[in-house]
């Protein structure tokens, strides 16, 4: 079994991130004590998401907040929602999904953490951001890196740490095993799959990634992706046209 149980894991000797502190109208997604909100930022138009349970503990995954509106947006949920937000979380480093690193650590002072393989595609946004359209763009760099398997705690939720490479090399994406639910990044999309024409990038890694492990979880999972809509494993295995695995009769 490619992802092991909950139970194996947190009996293995990974470092914990167990982070305790107390506890309208906009879409979200509740499922068994957790809620995961989405915004969508940049001209890139990526998700970043706030994943948060009844003790008011959150992470912030991805955050593409750049302008001004886009970081008060995100800010005024936080706080209308009585949230304390405890990590700051990339799937990976792409520019996209950097963008707001600086305003949530600096503003919240949370740990901010990565897998290693990520550092040298994060180090290498500040090279190329302003040719974006990103001139204002301030590098954070990692308080502390994440390895596959790791579960990262708040409040009372688990999530395990799956490392995911082909989009990028150290991509990973945390899967939340009571809801069924995995934040993968641009690793697999409704009907597509991410990009491997990238720096680190990799097709045949990326497919390897998304059959072995992504299709191991459960067909009811919910795919939290990184751009476009919410989708199921159990959909992207049989129908999407780049990964789905062939029906044998």
């Amino acid at each position: 079994m490619v992802v092991s149980s909950l139970n194996f894991l947190l009996n293995q000797t990974f470092q914990v991130f167990s982070l305790s502190a107390q506890r309208p109208e906009r879409i979200y997604y509740f499922y068994k004590m957790i809620k995961i909100e989405t915004f969508t930022f940049n001209p890139f138009q990526e998700n970043t998401f706030v994943v948060y349970d009844e003790t008011g503990e959150a992470v912030v995954i991805d955050p593409g907040c750049y302008e001004a509106h886009e970081k008060k947006e995100l800010a005024q949920f936080i706080e209308s929602s009585k949230l304390t937000v405890k990590l700051l979380l990339n799937t990976h480093c792409h520019i996209d999904h950097v963008l707001g690193n600086h305003f949530i650590k600096s503003k919240y002072q949370v740990p901010f953490l990565i897998h290693e393989k990520e550092l040298p595609v994060l180090q290498a946004v500040k090279s190329y951001a302003s040719n974006y359209g990103f001139p204002l763009y301030s590098e954070t760099l990692p308080d502390l890196f994440l390895k596959e398997h790791q579960p990262v705690l708040f409040g009372n939720t688990t999530m395990l740490t799956m490392l995911l490479p082909g989009h990028a090399p150290g991509h990973i994406g945390f899967y939340h095993s009571q809801s069924n639910s995995l934040l993968s990044g641009d690793v697999l999309f409704e009907s597509s799959i991410g990009r491997t024409d990238l720096p680190g990038g990799d097709y045949n890694t990326l497919i390897k990634s998304i059959q072995e492990k992504v299709f191991a979880l459960p067909d009811e999972t919910i795919v939290y992706a990184g751009h476009g809509n919410t989708t199921t494993v159990g959909e992207e295995k049989l129908t999407n046209p780049f990964c789905a695995i062939p029906v044998t009769r």
